[in-house]
């Protein structure tokens, strides 16, 4: 699984991306077949200005989760939280059947 930052409007600093790695990475290990994650770092007009989006790939769907936050470390925890939940129900969906 690769995970590709990539940030809109402004450069991200090493201790962002770090903290991105960090939290994303642990997607994995709510299933194997997770596919390489795409997260993107964005700035808004709105006061809740830090957007993220948090795109993967499993077996049959595409998921994607999109955030918005006062810092960025807030929206890509709530973003990862909401994709593990994701994640997670999808494999309970596709192994139940």
């Amino acid at each position: 699984m690769e995970i590709r930052v990539k940030s809109l409007k402004f450069d991200a600093d090493q201790k962002l991306l770090d903290y991105v790695e960090k939290k994303v990475s642990k997607l994995a290990k709510f299933f194997d077949g997770v596919g390489d994650i795409d997260v993107t770092l964005s700035l808004l007009k709105e006061p809740d200005n830090k957007n993220v989006k948090i795109q993967t790939h499993v077996p049959g769907e595409e998921l994607v989760i999109e955030r918005n936050a006062h810092t960025f470390e807030e929206a890509v925890t709530a973003a990862a939280d909401a994709m593990k939940e994701k994640i997670t129900r999808t494999k309970e969906r596709k192994f139940d059947n």
